[in-house]
């Protein structure tokens, strides 16, 4: 089990349920668009919401977005010792930062003591794109090996200032690269890991990349805390979060929609159908299964473990059944049918 530290309300580590995060991407000064995205976030499932604070506006604005957020927020610092004051001092939750890039011993100091003062935890993040010269030349690139001692070299700068509420996180474009660099990093430390995939792009394949990498760490148990890193929305970034999670069995709370790959038996819109149950129920928390299959033949069979579904009839009718009752016959909008035996079962 790796150390437990807490970002205000949210635990990290420490046997915790595995937290998704994301990062704000307006402007942070600009402080009604960035808390409307904070908001955004939160109501997708976002746990802690990191935001930039590289210039005096943003540092003015966090007092407002501190006050006005749902969830804990994480400030994320480059090159100015400042900045993280200033942040921390806000009521910031949560920093994110290189202490390579700072300064010098000194101004880690000053981090750490202003860390401590505030109850706060740091997280070292190190990213294939910005590691040391020196690390780079000793191994010939942004190897698996490199991201772990640049990880661990930072984290023994605070250490030797007596802090140790650390997060670290090694993240590269690859798959692989990411994957092997947090294998490596569990068994040198204890630390809790924040995990993810960086600069996956957009689409399709950037999604892929994600499942693959951040559901690998997990299913070893490596990652306590993770984010999706996507061009674009950053909502899309926290439901592709929880859907891992989901997946993988670490989180129950949600409606699950399963359906047939359909044949030349379907007799209803299966796919439209699931589609539309999925944006529906997207946001509820509440455990429940849903399938929505394409006929009578193997469809009540197959979705046995369903709680509620649907299963196509002949003539665009359909049979509704709900686990432990007789299926029943329903014709008509048969979406609505069962989206109605849905929010009955909820209420």
């Amino acid at each position: 089990m790796t150390k437990g530290v807490m970002a205000g309300a949210l635990p990290i580590g420490g046997g915790a349920p595995v937290s998704v995060q994301s990062m704000t991407n307006t402007p942070t000064g600009q402080v009604e668009a960035t808390l409307g995205q904070i908001h955004a976030l939160a109501q997708a499932g976002c746990q802690l919401v990191r935001v930039t604070v590289n210039d005096q506006a943003a540092a003015r604005a966090l007092p407002q977005l501190v006050a006005g957020s749902p969830v804990p927020l994480c400030a994320d610092i480059h090159f100015d010792v400042n900045m993280a004051v200033a942040a921390l001092e806000a009521g910031i939750a949560k920093v994110r930062i290189n202490p390579g890039n700072l300064g010098g011993q000194r101004q880690v100091q000053r981090l750490a003591d202003c860390l401590r003062a505030h109850h706060a935890p740091v997280r070292i993040g190190v990213n294939a794109g910005s590691l040391e010269k020196a690390l780079l030349d000793k191994y010939g690139g942004p190897t698996p090996q490199a991201l772990v001692e640049s990880a661990l070299g930072h984290a023994r700068l605070l250490e030797k200032e007596g802090f140790e509420d650390i997060v670290l996180s090694m993240k590269a474009s690859g798959v692989s690269a990411t994957v092997e660099a947090n294998r490596l990093a569990r068994r040198q430390c204890d630390y809790p890991l924040h995990i993810g995939v960086t600069e996956a792009g957009g689409g399709e394949l950037a999604r892929v990349k994600s499942a693959i990498g951040v559901g690998a760490l997990l299913l070893e148990g490596i990652g306590d805390t993770l984010r999706v890193s996507l061009t674009g929305d950053p909502v899309e970034e926290v439901y592709q979060g929880l859907n891992i999670l989901r997946a993988l069995g670490l989180r129950k709370d949600f409606v699950e929609v399963i359906s047939c790959p359909t044949c030349g038996r379907t007799t209803i819109d299966v796919e439209g159908i699931a589609a539309r149950v999925r944006q529906a129920t997207r946001d509820i928390r509440k455990p429940l299964k849903v399938a929505v299959m394409g006929c009578v033949v193997n469809g009540p069979g197959e979705a046995r473990e369903a709680d509620v579904g649907l299963a196509g009839g002949g003539n665009g009718a359909g049979a509704l059944f709900r686990r432990g009752m007789p299926p029943r016959k329903v014709e008509g909008d048969l979406f609505q049918a069962l989206t109605d035996q849905i929010w009955e079962m909820l209420s």
